[in-house]
C-alpha cells in the first residue's frame, strides 16, 4: 500500500529544527562543541548553530530536522515526515512547568580594550581610507566606534535594545592587516547604522565597507541617515558553489525585528567568496524578500570603490584647474 501524508503532517514536520529533534530522540547523537554550537556523533563536519545546520564536508545545509533526515539520513520524503510525526506522537506530555520553561541563554562577558583619551588616530585612518571626517567623528559620538590602548586600533560596537555594548570588532590603524572580533562579541549585534524606518536594507561584509558606503551616498548628495546600513561582520561561503548554506545570524535577527523590510541590497566583495555568499542569501531569501545583488561597480569592495572614485574626482578637479 503506498504511503500517504497530509499536508498538516508536513507542516508540523517542519516546524521542528535539527537541534530539537536531536535533543528530545537522539540525544547520544548530539555533540556539544562551544556556546551554541553542535556537531553530530556520526559526522563531525555537519554543524548545528544559531537554528540552522551545515554539512560542511559536502557543501550543504538547512534548517529543519526535515531537511536533515532527507538530506543527510537519506530518508524518502514521506517516511522522513512520518518518523518526526510518529515521534511526536510518542512525546509524553511534560506537566512539570519548571523544565517546560525555555533554557535562559547566557549573555556572553564582552572584553572590551581599554578606550584612548582621544580618538585621533582612528579617525585619520578611517580618513585614510576615505571615509568622510564628518561620518567618522559621528560615530564616534554616539559611541559607534572608539580609538583604544595600547595599540590605538579602531573598535566598532554594536549595542543591544538595552543600548549594553554586545559586539565589538577591531582593526590595526597603522597599515597592517590586523582584525578581528574582541572576545564575547555577539555577532547577533554587530556594527550597523540604522537610518529611519524603511522598507529596504544594505549589507556590508565589514564596518570598513558600510561607512565606505555611507560615504559614497554622501559624495552623491544622498541623505545616508535614511537608510538602514547593516555589517556582517564578514562572512562565510561553504566550498561548493550550489548556492546551499544558511543567513547569517546578524542579518536573521535584523529580518526577524523589522517585518516591515521587504528589500534586501547584498554589497559583497568583488571575489570569488563574495560571489558565492551574496548567492547564498538571494537563494535562501527568494520569494520572501526583494534580494538585489549590488556588489561595488569596480575594485574589489566598497574602500576600493570610494577610493577609486575620490582619485577620479581629485583627476577632474586638476584638470579642471589645468584648463583656467
Amino acid at each position: 500500500m503506498k504511503k500517504y501524508v497530509t499536508q498538516d503532517m508536513i507542516a508540523r514536520a517542519r516546524e521542528m529544527d535539527l537541534l530539537t529533534y536531536l535533543r528530545r530522540f537522539e540525544p547520544e547523537e548530539l555533540v556539544h562543541l562551544s556556546d551554541e554550537t553542535y556537531c553530530t556523533r556520526s559526522h563531525d563536519s555537519l554543524k548545528i548553530s544559531n537554528g540552522a545546520w551545515m554539512w560542511w564536508s559536502r557543501g550543504f545545509g538547512g534548517y529543519t530536522a526535515l531537511d536533515y533526515l532527507v538530506k543527510v539520513r537519506e530518508l524518502p520524503f514521506v517516511d522522513a515526515v512520518e518518523r518526526i510525526c510518529d515521534e511526536h506522537a510518542r512525546l509524553p506530555p511534560d506537566t512539570n512547568p519548571i523544565r517546560n520553561k525555555p533554557e535562559p541563554k547566557e549573555k556572553k562577558t564582552l572584553l572590551l580594550p581599554k578606550r584612548a583619551p582621544s580618538n585621533v588616530i582612528a579617525i585619520q585612518y578611517l580618513c585614510s581610507r576615505g571615509i568622510d571626517k564628518h561620518i567618522a567623528f559621528e560615530c564616534a559620538e554616539r559611541g559607534l566606534l572608539y580609538e583604544s590602548l595600547p595599540y590605538h586600533n579602531v573598535i566598532f560596537l554594536g549595542y543591544d535594545s538595552d543600548n549594553t555594548p554586545r559586539y565589538a570588532g577591531y582593526r590595526a590603524t597603522n597599515g597592517e592587516r590586523i582584525l578581528g572580533d574582541c572576545s564575547g562579541s555577539d555577532k547577533h549585534f554587530s556594527f550597523r547604522l540604522v537610518g529611519a524606518e524603511s522598507d529596504a536594507v544594505h549589507l556590508f561584509e565589514s564596518a570598513i565597507d558600510l561607512l565606505s558606503f555611507a560615504t559614497t551616498l554622501k559624495m552623491g548628495g544622498e541623505d545616508y541617515h535614511r537608510f538602514d546600513l547593516l555589517s556582517l561582520a564578514g562572512i562565510y561561503a561553504p566550498s561548493n558553489k550550489d548556492g546551499c548554506g544558511h543567513i547569517p545570524c546578524t542579518l536573521q535577527k535584523y529580518l526577524g525585528e523589522h517585518p516591515e523590510v521587504r528589500r534586501v541590497f547584498v554589497h559583497f566583495d568583488n571575489d570569488e567568496k563574495g560571489r558565492l555568499a551574496s548567492k547564498i542569501i538571494q537563494n535562501m531569501l527568494s520569494g520572501q524578500y526583494d534580494v538585489v545583488d549590488f556588489p561595488p561597480p569596480c575594485g574589489k569592495d566598497f574602500n576600493d570603490f570610494l577610493q577609486i572614485s575620490i582619485q577620479k574626482q581629485k583627476q577632474k578637479q586638476y584638470e579642471r584647474n589645468c584648463v583656467r
